[in-house]
């Protein structure tokens, strides 16, 4: 068996090609995972309410409830890892997957095994972040300035992200990118540093998506914090978290 952690992770297929959905289920049982194939959007939705795998391969195009649309409705209560799988390559279309709250794609035709790699990767990271074995197993803090401004706190037992004391709603993928600025301050990331760091597997994407991260934070940093821009762009190289003056 060889899985990641001591008992067999759950993954949750949801793909209405029956052949694909056999043959990845097939490929993650014989790596030691447990798995639940589903064909429709809506049924799965109901399921990951129900009780929640640690992990989901999510077919793009759906019947009853696409692929997009339910990622974002699971992330509005789960911020469980979630692999696109699609057959669409164009790059508007994996932007909208990441940004749909998606923390990984695969573009069909697909190699099984990468699949069974990738999710190994995002299964480890998860359970690590959010227990034993995270990078950190206390929050780090870091306030603005002396006086009453925001107060940031990454925590990375619970993977989250805190402005006085309310979490910001993040991506797994957006937690890794905002932790990392904030925790290094004035610090000057270029996109291939935050693309290494939010994506360790070296997939081949592009600047455009950082930015499209980037804009996603800031948009929700703006709706807790108006008028307070902290990430900012750095012209030719990439982002920073800047301390207010």
């Amino acid at each position: 068996m060889d899985n990641t952690g001591t008992q067999a992770s759950r993954i949750l297929i949801v793909e209405d090609d029956t052949k694909i959905a056999a043959l990845l289920a097939d490929y993650f049982v014989a790596s030691g995972y447990l798995v639940d194939c589903l064909a429709d959007g809506i049924s799965a939705l109901a399921q990951i309410r129900e009780a929640a795998p640690d992990l989901v391969l999510l077919d793009l195009m759906l019947p009853g409830l696409d692929g997009l649309e339910l990622c974002k409705q699971v992330r509005t209560f789960s911020q469980l890892p979630i692999i696109m799988l699609t057959a669409k390559v164009d790059e508007i279309d994996r932007l909208l997957g990441l940004e749909s709250g998606a923390d990984d794609y695969v573009c069909k035709p697909f190699s099984p095994r990468e699949v069974v790699a990738r999710a190994k990767v995002h299964l480890r990271r998860h359970s690590g972040n959010a227990g034993n074995g995270g990078i950190q197993n206390n929050p780090a803090a870091i306030t603005l300035s002396p006086a009453a401004a925001p107060r940031f706190v990454v925590d990375h037992v619970q993977m989250r992200i805190l402005i006085d004391a309310t979490a910001l709603p993040l991506t797994p993928v957006e937690f890794r990118l905002l932790g990392e600025l904030i925790s290094h301050p004035e610090r000057v990331y270029s996109r291939q540093q935050l693309l290494d760091f939010a994506h360790e597997d070296q997939r081949d994407i592009n600047d455009r998506t950082i930015d499209s991260h980037i804009k996603n934070i800031r948009k929700k940093i703006l709706n807790r914090l108006p008028g307070g821009d902290y990430l900012q762009s750095v012209y030719g190289v990439g982002y920073r978290f800047e301390l207010p003056p």
